[in-house]
């Protein structure tokens, strides 16, 4: 079991919050236990970091999603389940942290200093389409994506073989650059991409040809994706650095693969359980039988009893669907559906007449009882209303 506080605990939020509302509760957390605003204060720190942590994942629709199906570990298909970068305890949300500081004249201490921007590779998401059983029992697959990866030309330095790449003079390689206004209610500072080197803190003299100075390139990959069984339709399986490179030998993003699942001839699914009907004859419910049927994973013999009723439903414990969690089985849910002939030759209509005849209305009490309170509620006098 994890040791963390559920995220929506972390910032005071529910599952149904809005973007907006997510960033409202981040921006209180943040700026009361702000690290500038509580110096010395440890646990202040360890708040603000969780905060951090929290307001990442939820602010995020893919990872909000992978989160809310299998919460902070994710399924078993890669170590470590998601990931993060908080910055350090100090940062790691440049445009929040410059929209809620900027207004109080350049933030609590530190202020003096611009702030890299991210370059962390974008997140990247497919679909992925399986059969039924594929999903029940879990399955891996190889699958061809295209992703940002380091230029093999420039190996990622964006510039041609001899070519300088110097820092940026104008924001001293920070990508951006502070500027303030004077306003009738003081100074208001903000930070905006340096327009010299459109924020990448560096410039090239001559650009890779390959990757025309960004670093990266376009490849194509067959990759292995393990797909644990349980997976339901509209699964998320987030994929630890499979998505796009982040320039300037970034951390690498995340690859999202959103499952879809095609529907069984014999069994429907809801959760971990399974369903079907199942077809009898009318002897075989009145006289009773051995029927050999399916489960998901192998045939067993279910006993019908004499006298089984239409609509009645049986219940085989755990032989249902994995639970994508590892906690055990469903269970599978047979509903018995009797079939009445359609169309009976002589023979047969005679044999059911005698049949009718020796049986009468005591082989039947529940109709028996019907047709008894009718006519009882029949013989009552009628009232004047």
């Amino acid at each position: 079991m994890s040791e963390k506080r559920d995220y929506y605990e972390v910032l005071g939020v529910n599952k149904d919050s809005s973007p907006d509302e997510i960033k409202k509760a981040y921006r209180k957390k943040a700026m009361q236990y702000h690290p500038d605003k509580n110096p010395g204060d440890d646990a202040a720190e360890e708040k603000f970091k969780e905060a951090n942590e929290a307001y990442e994942i939820l602010s995020d629709a893919d990872k909000k999603a992978g989160y809310d199906q299998f919460g902070h570990e994710g399924p078993a298909t890669g170590p470590g389940g998601y990931t993060y970068s908080n910055g350090g305890g100090r940062g790691g949300f440049e445009d929040i942290f410059s929209d809620i500081f900027s207004s109080f004249g350049g933030g609590f201490g530190g202020g003096q200093r611009a702030r890299t921007r991210s370059n962390r590779g974008s997140d990247m998401k497919i679909s992925l389409t399986l059969t039924f059983n594929e999903a029940v029992f879990g399955i891996e697959k190889k699958i061809k994506i295209k992703r940002k990866e380091e230029c093999s030309v420039c190996h990622g330095s964006g510039a041609q073989k001899g070519s300088d790449v110097r820092t940026c003079d104008q924001c001293g390689g920070a990508g951006q650059v502070y500027v303030r206004q004077q306003t009738p209610f003081g100074t208001i500072q903000q930070v905006q991409e340096c327009d010299k080197c459109h924020g990448e803190g560096k410039v090239i003299d001559r650009p890779c040809a390959t990757c025309h100075g960004s670093g990266l390139e376009t490849k194509e990959r067959t990759i292995n994706i393990k797909i644990p069984a349980g997976v339901d339709n509209g699964s998320v399986l987030p994929l630890r650095g499979e998505g796009n490179a982040g320039p300037n030998n970034g951390q690498t993003g995340d690859l999202f693969v959103y499952i879809t699942v095609r529907e069984d001839l014999i069994f429907k699914r809801n959760n971990d359980d399974v369903y079907y009907d199942l077809p009898i004859t009318y002897a075989q419910a009145a006289m009773g039988d051995n029927i050999v049927v399916p489960t998901i994973d192998t045939k067993i013999k279910l006993k019908i009893p004499e006298g089984t009723q239409n609509g009645k439903v049986f219940r085989l414990k755990g032989k249902g669907i994995p639970n994508v969690n590892g906690h055990g089985r469903g269970d599978q849910y047979i509903t018995i559906k009797v079939e009445v002939p359609r169309k009976l030759t002589h023979e047969q209509r005679q044999i059911l007449q005698k049949f009718a005849e020796a049986t009468g209305m005591d082989a039947h009490p529940e109709g028996k009882r019907f047709w008894a309170q009718i006519h009882a509620e029949e013989k009552e006098p009628t009232k004047d209303v």
